[in-house]
């Protein structure tokens, strides 16, 4: 049991998550592809994180991770196979544009050497 919480304690917000909800008190729920982990993390890292390029705020307290969106459609972000184990999670007309601008403009850019 301490093997696999330790592994949960250090996770990599860009690699490993996939959207997170900013709560009260500096509390951090992220959700992967196998986990929803409550962390509590300083105002600095916080705004960090919120700051961040690759996280988009899709609604009041949650951010979606661009890197793993898989699939937009039927008003979900889809992260993996839309089939029955798959993570969605609800998202407006409005910011389902902003987002496909932003991948299309990611995918775009040439990759750095």
């Amino acid at each position: 049991m301490d093997v696999a919480m330790s592994r949960y304690e250090v996770i990599e917000p860009k690699r490993d998550t996939l959207y997170f909800r900013v709560g009260s008190h500096g509390l951090i729920s992220f959700h992967g592809r196998n986990y929803n982990i409550k962390k509590r993390m300083s105002s600095e890292q916080r705004n960090e994180l919120m700051r961040d390029a690759d996280f988009l705020r899709v609604g009041s307290d949650c951010y979606v991770n661009l890197n793993k969106i898989s699939t937009i459609a039927d008003d979900y972000l889809y992260f993996g196979d839309q089939g029955a184990g798959c993570k969605r999670l609800p998202v407006s007309k409005r910011k389902q544009q902003i987002i496909r601008q932003l991948l299309r403009e990611r995918s775009s850019r040439p990759l750095p050497l």
